[in-house]
């Protein structure tokens, strides 16, 4: 999976911070309205809309509009991507020009 440093850079800062983790947290039981989580959270509105515009840019949250209110939840295919993203960039490669031949 190919994907920009600017791709990666959104999904780990939308992970990042403690209030993002809560918010995910509360959205693992499905979909929650904003006025829910602005209340569990217990922020200003204008808080809990930085933080979400961070997670929907991320891919890991999508939104949808209901009256005057928006409604998150987890994206399946962004939180799959994530995890693929974090194996992707951490796994360890077998390389035989490693460090015992460049410290000689």
């Amino acid at each position: 999976m190919a994907t920009g440093y600017e791709d990666r850079a959104k999904v780990f800062k939308a992970l990042c911070d403690e209030r993002r983790q809560r918010i995910l947290e509360l959205l693992h039981s499905g979909e929650k309205c904003a006025c829910v989580l602005i209340e569990e959270m217990d922020m200003p509105q204008s808080s809990l809309s930085y933080h979400m515009k961070i997670l929907c840019d991320s891919g890991i949250v999508t939104s949808r509009e209901e009256g005057k209110w928006t409604h998150y939840q987890i994206s399946r295919q962004g939180s799959e991507k994530a995890i693929e993203l974090l194996k992707e960039i951490t796994a360890v490669t077998e390389n035989s020009d490693g460090c015992e031949n460049c410290c000689k």
